[in-house]
Protein backbone atom coordinates (compact mmCIF):
# COMPACT_ATOMS: atom_id res chain seq x y z
CA UNK A 1 0.00 0.00 0.00
CA UNK A 2 2.79 2.43 0.88
CA UNK A 3 4.52 1.54 -2.40
CA UNK A 4 1.35 2.52 -4.28
CA UNK A 5 1.20 5.88 -2.52
CA UNK A 6 4.89 6.45 -3.22
CA UNK A 7 4.42 5.59 -6.89
CA UNK A 8 1.49 7.99 -7.09
CA UNK A 9 3.50 10.81 -5.49
CA UNK A 10 6.47 10.24 -7.81
CA UNK A 11 4.16 10.09 -10.85
CA UNK A 12 2.36 13.27 -9.80
CA UNK A 13 5.69 15.05 -9.31
CA UNK A 14 6.88 14.01 -12.79
CA UNK A 15 3.66 15.09 -14.50
CA UNK A 16 3.54 18.30 -12.45
CA UNK A 17 7.07 19.23 -13.48
CA UNK A 18 6.33 18.41 -17.12
CA UNK A 19 3.23 20.63 -17.05
CA UNK A 20 5.19 23.47 -15.39
CA UNK A 21 8.00 23.21 -17.97
CA UNK A 22 5.48 23.20 -20.84
CA UNK A 23 3.67 26.28 -19.53
CA UNK A 24 7.00 28.07 -19.02
CA UNK A 25 8.08 27.20 -22.58
CA UNK A 26 4.78 28.39 -24.09
CA UNK A 27 4.90 31.68 -22.15
CA UNK A 28 8.48 32.35 -23.30
CA UNK A 29 7.63 31.54 -26.92
CA UNK A 30 4.72 34.02 -26.84
CA UNK A 31 7.17 36.83 -26.00
CA UNK A 32 9.06 36.42 -29.25
CA UNK A 33 12.60 35.45 -30.08
CA UNK A 34 14.55 38.31 -28.49
CA UNK A 35 12.23 39.09 -25.59
CA UNK A 36 12.43 35.51 -24.35
CA UNK A 37 16.21 35.27 -24.78
CA UNK A 38 18.29 35.05 -21.60
CA UNK A 39 20.92 37.30 -23.20
CA UNK A 40 18.42 40.03 -24.13
CA UNK A 41 20.33 42.83 -22.36
CA UNK A 42 23.77 41.97 -23.72
CA UNK A 43 22.87 40.50 -27.11
CA UNK A 44 24.76 41.86 -30.11
CA UNK A 45 21.94 40.91 -32.50
CA UNK A 46 19.30 43.18 -30.97
CA UNK A 47 19.20 45.19 -34.20
CA UNK A 48 17.81 42.09 -35.93
CA UNK A 49 15.03 41.90 -33.38
CA UNK A 50 13.83 45.46 -33.80
CA UNK A 51 15.21 46.57 -30.45
CA UNK A 52 17.40 49.67 -30.61
CA UNK A 53 20.91 49.02 -29.25
CA UNK A 54 21.75 50.50 -25.84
Amino acid sequence: MIANIGSFIIGAAIFGYAAWALVKFINKSKKGKCAACDLEKSCSTQSQCGIPPK
